[in-house]
């Protein structure tokens, strides 16, 4: 039986006694037995995923994840952003910001960067909807500036959703290293 068929196998048995049954005649465990305890379940389900991961990757235990590089961008990629003459959100400067970089290997900045940034230099302002929920919506300056809002429709029904003109997504995007700083404090 090689490596991988022992794992394959031992992961057959995990699963078996996570689900409550015996592995080694397949009735199932009685209740009031420590197997069927909520927490063991849960910890045997937990094991199994490791195991399936191992198996995935070939009987290799899968390495851990490697902490991303800060966002860094350097001014011959920023040159390839590409703006948009129709107003667009925040998340769509971020993902066309992404896209320009390796992403795979460094943070990516997101659209609460972005947000957070600009309600501290008061382009943004938060207001609590009736549900308590806080909503960000353009102060006059940001307004001056050409963030707005509209109403669109989504699966959910209407809602608003704040963009960015031509003139305010450069503003954003000349103000990266202000937004980066903020990021990194």
């Amino acid at each position: 039986m090689t490596e991988l068929e022992k794992i394959e196998y031992t992961k057959s048995f995990i699963d078996k006694l996570a689900n409550g049954i015996n592995p080694l005649n397949d009735m199932p465990v009685p209740e009031g037995e420590l197997l069927n305890n909520v927490r063991i379940s849960r910890c045997m389900f937990y094991v199994s995923d490791i195991l399936r991961q191992v198996i995935e990757n070939g009987g290799i235990k899968p390495q851990k994840k490697v902490k991303k590089l800060p966002f860094e961008i350097m001014p011959e990629q920023l040159e390839m952003f590409t703006y948009s003459d129709t107003p667009i959100p925040l998340s769509e400067i971020a993902t066309r910001l992404k896209a320009l970089i390796d992403a795979e290997n460094m943070q990516s900045l997101t659209y609460k960067d972005f947000a957070a940034w600009l309600i501290d230099i008061g382009m943004l302002k938060e207001i609590e909807n009736s549900e308590g929920k806080k909503k960000k919506y353009p102060t006059e300056m940001g307004e001056s500036l050409g963030i707005s809002t509209e109403t669109r429709q989504g699966m959910y029904g209407e809602h608003i959703v704040v963009v960015y003109n031509r003139e305010a997504q450069q503003f954003v995007i000349d103000n990266l290293p202000s937004v980066i700083a903020m990021k990194n404090k």
